[in-house]
């Protein structure tokens, strides 16, 4: 379920961006970023933009291998996320992210009946 867990990704790629958010590589996506608003696209025409008002994330994007276009909106209460998504073939996904520690535990569902738990953390990554 590669496209949830990209969804999952962009939250937590958000959530850490810095301000200023410019990368030069061509393998990686280049971002720019307002106070309230990042937008990213990478060298295979992928593009997704994450908005921000208040506690509320608003995601948008669209994946350039399964052209797709999808939107994702995340409610933050405390140290807990809860995000629901819609994809434009129909696929929805709900699911949260917490955080405890340096660590975030993530849990995504997908109409299409796939599950599944990533875990970050800031020394040994995702798995």
């Amino acid at each position: 379920m590669n496209r949830s867990k990209l969804s999952v990704w962009v939250l937590t790629f958000a959530v850490s961006t810095p301000l200023h958010a410019a990368i030069a590589h061509s393998s990686l996506a280049v971002c720019t970023r307002s106070a309230t608003l990042l937008v990213c696209e990478d060298s295979k025409g992928s593009y997704y933009s994450v908005r921000t008002d208040g506690s509320d994330f608003h995601l948008r994007g669209y994946d350039s291998v399964t052209r797709r276009l999808w939107a994702q909106t995340n409610s933050r209460y405390g140290q807990m996320t809860f995000f629901t998504g819609l994809a434009s073939d129909g696929e929805a996904w709900v699911g949260y992210s917490r955080r405890v520690g340096w660590t975030t535990l993530n849990r995504v569902s997908s109409s299409s009946g796939q599950r599944f738990n990533l875990h970050c953390s800031l020394i040994g990554g995702c798995r």
